[in-house]
């Protein structure tokens, strides 16, 4: 049985049918954030980093404040961007955004000498990039699925992994063959060609006809009400701390691992495993989500998070190395599922997209912190041990915080 947006059986029944349009959907924003900004930029930045400065003699240092400059815009566009999904609909501010966003990315195979140009288009990059990743589409996603709905954004967000994975390899490819300037362009192109006409066809909110719509989202919580809750507060503080923790130790590991004996090619190895461990926590988190009260979910896996960061203070071999990578990928991947999940089941879905746009300002801030501060403590003391021994702790304090969340304001069903 085909469920198409237009016909309207028991939810109960057609989440569970491989033919519900809602399946559609989530393929189409898997497919989507899979050439975002979170992978397609995030995870190809690296890459261009020696072609940039071999061509126009920019320092490592200035090439990489282009990336920071596109994460701190992203931050601070993120609530408007959300308010704008939740008022306008997926569809007029993924679209625009997408666009953009693949303009820009081909349009950096123009790119003059000029740093000032490099930056402009990374602020650009930056300003529509949550437009283009998990929440820009998380927002459609949610409206049709309720029971299903862990799996569903467990979905989505494994597209941000396969992309982590394979982009950075494409793009690798292309420079060698062609030189960086061709691989913007195709980069760019890849948006346009697989992310647009999938966020035309598809990513679209579920409408049901039997409610007036000024009734459907009667018990949904306003944006500043949910501002002052107290249960939105435990979500940003556990995201913040968990951001904090996961993005220093992640961009810290390799070091630190051949600080410690392990060769460069076993400290590669845990990399890996790490990003397998944070595809796979996706995964087996939102299946979790959707049979586990979602705060004891999250307080499992961000306790593991905390587990792993310990064993990457103390690790003296190579199995306690590879332990705590798959530890802290789980806390990875597990975040990307938990924050949009609970934001659903605590608020509904008519300010979810404000809200999630606020965490994401949290996140991005702190994600920026973690690197600067474990790399500060480093040059200060010629160890990362002490101060990921304090993160590690500080993330076992904000996993049981995840215990305070009351039960699920949000029903479980839709009617």
């Amino acid at each position: 049985m085909i469920v198409t947006p237009t016909s309207e059986p028991s939810i109960a029944v057609v989440e569970s049918d491989r033919g519900y349009y809602g399946w559609r959907v989530v393929l189409a924003s898997s497919l989507g954030v899979m050439v975002g900004f979170g992978c397609l930029f995030v995870f190809t930045f690296s890459v261009f980093v020696k072609p940039l400065a071999s061509e126009f003699g920019w320092s490592r240092e200035a090439i990489s404040r282009g990336f920071a400059i596109a994460a701190l815009t992203l931050a601070f566009c993120s609530p408007t961007l959300g308010r704008w999904l939740d008022r306008y609909g997926p569809r007029r501010i993924v679209l625009p955004c997408l666009a953009i966003f693949g303009l820009s990315v081909a349009s950096m195979a123009l790119l003059s000498p000029h740093l000032w140009h490099f930056y402009a288009m990374c602020l650009l990059i930056g300003a529509v990039g949550n437009g283009t990743a998990q929440m820009g589409y998380a927002r459609a996603v949610s409206t049709w699925f309720s029971a299903r709905l862990g799996v569903a954004l467990a979905l989505v967000m494994a597209g941000t992994g396969v992309g982590a994975m394979i982009l950075p390899f494409i793009a690798q490819a292309l420079i060698n063959l062609a030189g960086w300037r061709a691989a913007y362009l195709a980069l760019g192109s890849l948006v346009l060609i697989q992310g647009l006409p999938l966020a035309w066809r598809y990513v679209r909110e579920y409408q049901p006809r039997q409610l007036p719509a000024g009734e459907r989202l009667k018990d949904d919580v306003p944006w500043r009400q949910g501002l002052r809750s107290f249960s939105f507060w435990i979500i940003v503080a556990v995201l913040f701390v968990g951001s904090v923790s996961l993005n220093g130790a992640v961009t810290q590991m390799v070091a630190l691992l051949t600080d410690r004996g392990i060769s460069s090619q076993n400290a590669a190895l845990c990399a890996s495993m790490l990003g397998a461990s944070s595809l796979g926590s996706r995964l087996l988190v939102g299946w979790l989500l959707d049979r586990f009260f979602g705060p004891r979910v999250a307080c499992c896996t961000t306790l593991l998070a905390a587990v792993g960061i310990l064993l990457l203070a103390q690790l003296k071999a190579l199995p306690t190395a590879c332990a705590a990578a798959i530890c802290i990928g789980i806390g990875l991947g597990s975040e990307a599922d938990i924050t949009p999940y609970l934001l659903t089941r605590y608020f509904g879905l008519e300010s979810f997209s404000t809200l999630y746009g606020f965490t994401w300002t949290f996140y991005a801030i702190a994600g920026a912190l973690g690197p600067v501060i474990l790399g500060r403590a480093y040059d200060a003391t010629g160890s990362y041990t002490s101060l990921l021994t304090i993160l590690a702790y500080a993330m076992a304090g904000a996993a049981s915080l995840m215990l305070l969340l009351p039960r699920y304001r949000m029903p479980l069903a839709r009617a």
